[in-house]
């Protein structure tokens, strides 16, 4: 029974990093019908600036680790907001009128140059994050959940909460609701589609960062190839969910971040020790071949934009 509670609670921090980086990908193609393949170099660059902020901080300032934190983190979101924002513009928006597979293959290019760009900056090898937090344990229902994974799970759902408030609740998400809907007539509406664009791929770039963070803060590293697989990963959930619909994403990737712990956790088990835990990366994929053969649309359906 503590075996299936840590695998749960496993994978609802896994899901919620999931969570976060999947609405990044279902924010861009709700809007421009674009899967945003370097979402997950973002990422990766998210957890890579702020280990090297904090780094510095500590060496060269002295701050106090939790202020070293605070600040680092302060300068990594707007970075990566403002990197995902001149993605669009000098990558996706010439390409706004072309063929779908320009802008795809255009997305795969981005993503290259910027893992490219970490491994000219930062190396190969991983960083290391420093040991600021603390190493406090909680148990629930029989798991053991550290701190770290604990805020990772409360702060994905502040969030999430928030982006939904965002989206729903405010005049810049009523404009992107009414982008996504038919940007030619809300353009005449008086909405300037550019600006919307481009707020979208700095909050989903901004949710990126958040989750790279995260992940670099749970497993103590981050390298330049980490936001492939993930990427790829929240992909999936994206899709599992409904891609172009927000709560299909967080709904998406919860339900995969169970799906790969509890498979983590019994792949040994029920496979007679074929396959061990470090398979564990099969689960997505096959639960996004599964999608795309019975259910293309996702759990919750997809948002489809109408555009004439």
């Amino acid at each position: 029974m503590n075996i299936l509670a840590q695998q749960i609670a496993n994978g609802l921090v896994l899901g919620s990093v999931y969570a976060l980086i999947a609405l990044g990908y279902t924010m861009v193609y709700g809007i421009l019908g674009l899967i945003n393949f370097a979402h997950g170099e973002v990422t990766m660059m998210g957890a890579m600036i702020c280990i090297a902020l904090v780094n510095a901080l500590l060496a060269a300032f002295n701050f106090p680790p939790a202020t070293a934190f605070i600040v680092a983190f302060i300068i990594t979101i707007p970075a990566c907001m403002l990197l995902g924002m001149g993605i669009e513009r000098i990558a996706y928006r010439p390409l706004r009128n072309a063929p779908r597979l320009a802008p795809l293959i255009t997305a795969i290019g981005v993503s290259i140059v910027l893992q490219n760009l970490a491994m000219i900056i930062w190396g190969r090898g991983y960083q290391r994050f420093p040991d600021i937090f603390p190493q406090h344990s909680f148990i629930f229902f029989g798991a053991t959940v550290t701190a770290v994974k604990l805020a990772i799970v409360l702060i994905a759902f502040i969030t999430l909460a928030g982006l939904w408030l965002l989206v729903n609740r405010t005049t810049l998400g009523r404009a992107m609701r009414a982008t996504a809907q038919n940007p030619q007539v809300a353009q005449l509406m008086g909405v300037n589609t550019n600006q919307i664009i481009s707020a979208t791929f700095a909050i989903g770039s901004a949710l990126g960062a958040l989750a790279g963070v995260m992940v670099a803060a749970n497993y103590g590293q981050a390298d330049p190839y980490m936001g492939f697989m993930l990427g790829l990963k929240a992909f999936s959930a994206a899709v599992l969910g409904g891609i172009g619909n927000l709560a299909g994403a967080v709904v998406g990737g919860l339900l995969l971040g169970l799906i790969e712990s509890l498979g983590a956790g019994y792949l040994d088990t029920l496979t007679g020790g074929i396959l061990g835990s470090n398979y564990q990366d099969i689960f997505a994929f096959l639960v996004l071949i599964g999608v795309l053969v019975f259910r293309p649309s996702g759990l919750l359906g997809e948002r489809v934009s109408e555009r004439a």
